[in-house]
Order: structure tokens, then sequence, then C-alpha cells
């Protein structure tokens, strides 16, 4: 199975931390037509808590991710890796990224039955283009 290596645009905004807070959002967002396949929430103050998604499409998507307080995340530049899962992996992607100099500011992944998605986020658009290049060569690599 080859590697789908591309450039995303992640959504985020901080919600009240309250129960029925997190549905709220991703009810709006389902039914706007949103197909996410990341989502990341976590407590930021005893208050708040900050939610991250992606992918977010379309007009009626953005504006349904706008009226529950999410906006594309500024200065997060992030990087979706898509294919089979294998011993490895995720170290021999982010030591590609070391390799070359790049700081990731985070990483998400998982594996579903032979498939992995990864989400790898940087602080600069120049950084995300690198590592998209490296990425694609390290995962393209015989025998590899």
């Amino acid at each position: 199975m080859a590697y789908s290596v591309r450039i995303v645009d992640v959504w985020a905004g901080d919600i009240l931390n309250r129960p029925g807070m997190l549905a709220r959002v991703l009810e709006a967002l389902s039914a706007a037509g949103a197909e996410l396949e990341f989502l990341i929430a976590r407590k930021a103050t005893e208050k708040t808590s900050r939610v991250f998604v992606a992918p977010i499409d379309g007009a009626k998507a953005k504006k349904a991710a706008a009226d529950v307080g999410l906006v594309k995340a500024a200065g997060l530049h992030a990087l979706r890796i898509e294919g089979a899962d294998r011993p490895g992996l995720g170290a021999q992607i982010t030591r590609a990224v070391a390799g070359k100099g790049l700081n990731l500011r985070g990483a998400s992944a998982a594996a579903v039955g032979k498939k992995t998605l990864f989400y790898l986020a940087f602080s600069s658009a120049a950084d995300v283009k690198a590592a998209a290049a490296i990425v694609k060569k390290a995962l393209s690599a015989k025998g590899k």
C-alpha cells in the first residue's frame, strides 16, 4: 500500500469545560456535513477545553465551525500521513524529520487494523512543506 502524505488545515478553538460542550461542537459539524477523521480535546484550564479537528471542508462546514468558535489554527501547520501500519513506522517518520533538523510542534497517530493515520504539526509553513518532501522520500525508499 502506498502512503498518502499531504498538508492539511487543522481547526481549533476553546470551549467551556462543561458536560455536553464537545458534543455541541461535533453535532454542529456533523449537521453541516463535516466528516472528521481527527479530533483531540483536552482540558486547558479549569473553565475551558481546547478542541482540534480536521478536516473541515466546504463552505457549510467552515461556517458551522466558525459558529461554534473554531478557527483555522494559526501557527499550526499539519502533515497528514495515511497508509499501511507496520512496526517502527512512527520511528521511521519522526527520525526522517528530525534528521533534517525539523522540530515537531505535536504528533498524533492511530492504527486500526492494518491501516495507520498520522498528523504531525509544525510551527511554520516552510517546515511542514519540507517535512512533506522528507516523509514522502523516506516512505518511498526501497525496502521500507
